[in-house]
């Protein structure tokens, strides 16, 4: 059975959301109580929104076909499709993908079919959690126009949408709410009366507001719910304050999920910004991944992989501190291993770079793979064992301590190549001049 919110599958359509109905429940919570009912009051999106844009003109021609909305939460994806449903009159069936299941969803597409004038719009919530089978089988109602979908999820729908049915849609990404979008919210649920907090006559500042704001990460339902709770707590026509807001501040949550969108996006900006010598983008980074629970050991890792992919032979120091900052890691253990992982990240971060190990690898690996393979030169063969010997294998090799500064000017390809290009950054510089100097001397001792 669905549940006591979901629509009636099999009666007239489904009116509106009730938060879309002004005053139908003062029990509901204010998030829920001040969704826009309109497009146009949709706040932070502005980029998919203002007039002129697609979705838009889609909406006011009612001619669009099924759409995902991809965003952080509480960023707009659900008003946006209640929103969607009451400008163009369709009947609205909302869904929860987690509550969901295939025999729920076979009778709603089968209502669908069966009314066609109702225009149904089937908005599924956390489209993600739905796996390839429930994703396929919205698939012949979409093609045939029985349901527009409207789906909304947290995840890239690149890797959690299959592909046909993202093919079929129309996706828009939304953004985190600025804070001046999420603090003009605050003020209109502080004002209105009817739909908002304004019985109340509770004040405030537009200072208070936007720290509300910041502690909500753009997440404009928790900051809704977060001001209601405090507005509640106070006496009719108090004041809220610092204080009021203390509690929030302790218990501030950092959108990171293992394993999720958030975690990767994290990682690469602190990777990218160690490897663009900026440390104090690196140590934010590091400081979100660490409030969100990463694990330390991942951390350190990464620096690991830093310390040979770009810093390379520019700090050849990078190498072994960033290996010790990884033992240090597992036998210190949180919250003292912060320590290490803030001086590894800042050492990094701050070094010279060279991705010189990563070309010349990246070189290496196509010669060998695109061109011919060469033969080891006898010289360079082992010479060990009897049979090795009476074939001539290691005959003629100049051993290089023989020579001058380790010179011998014996080739060690049959086709010498070029793999490695040093570059002129730190530590690099000298082998590079190193270099030059042996291949001056290669070409005396030829001459």
């Amino acid at each position: 059975m669905p549940a006591a919110d979901q629509p009636d599958l099999f009666g007239t359509p489904e009116p509106l959301p009730p938060a879309m109905e002004p005053g139908k429940s003062a029990h509901q919570p204010l998030a829920a109580r001040m969704r826009p009912r309109r497009l146009s009051e949709v706040v932070g999106q502005g980029h998919l929104l203002q007039p002129g844009s697609l979705l838009p003109r889609l909406v006011a021609q009612n001619r669009f076909g099924s759409l995902l909305f991809y965003g952080p939460p509480g960023c707009g994806k659900t008003s946006i499709a209640e929103a969607i449903a009451r400008e163009t009159k369709s009947r609205f069936v909302r869904i929860n993908a987690v509550m969901s299941n295939v025999a729920e969803l076979r009778e709603i597409l089968a209502t669908a079919r069966r009314a066609p004038e109702a225009a149904t719009i089937l908005f599924i919530d956390e489209l993600h959690r739905f796996n390839k089978s429930q994703q396929d089988l919205l698939l012949p109602d979409v093609e045939e126009g029985n349901v527009r979908l409207i789906g909304a999820t947290t995840h890239n729908p690149g890797f959690y949408v299959n592909p046909p049915l993202l093919s079929r849609s129309h996706l828009f990404r939304l953004e985190p709410l600025s804070t001046e979008a999420v603090v003009g919210v605050f003020k209109q649920a502080l004002e209105d009366p009817e739909r908002g907090l304004g019985a109340r006559l509770v004040r405030t500042d537009d200072k208070i507001l936007a720290d509300l704001a910041v502690l909500c990460g753009g997440d404009l339902r928790r900051g809704l719910n977060s001001l209601e709770v405090i507005v509640l707590g106070l006496p009719a026509g108090g004041v809220i304050g610092p204080a009021e807001l203390e509690v929030f501040a302790r218990e501030r949550r950092i959108r990171y999920d293992a394993d999720e969108d958030e975690h990767y996006d994290t990682v690469s900006a602190f990777i990218k910004s160690c490897r663009g010598s900026d440390p104090d983008a690196a140590m934010y980074w590091l400081a979100k991944m660490l409030a969100g629970g990463e694990d330390p050991r991942f951390i350190a890792r990464r620096l690991v992989i830093l310390a040979s992919e770009d810093v390379g032979l520019a700090d050849p120091q990078a190498l072994p501190l960033t290996v010790a900052a990884h033992h240090a890691v597992d036998f210190i253990g949180l919250p003292e291993a912060e320590y290490t992982l803030a001086h590894a990240t800042l050492y990094i971060a701050t070094a010279p770079k060279s991705n010189s190990a990563t070309l010349a690898l990246g070189a290496a690996r196509r010669a060998v793979q695109e061109q011919p393979m060469q033969s080891i030169p006898s010289p360079l063969r082992s010479k060990s064992g009897q049979a090795n010997k009476r074939l001539g294998q290691g005959k003629d090799y100049a051993y290089s301590h023989d020579f001058p500064e380790n010179i011998s000017g014996q080739d060690y390809l049959e086709n010498p190549l070029t793999l490695y290009e040093p570059k002129a950054a730190g530590w690099e510089a000298k082998i590079a001049d190193r270099l030059q100097r042996w291949k001056e001397l290669k070409a005396n001792l030829r001459r």
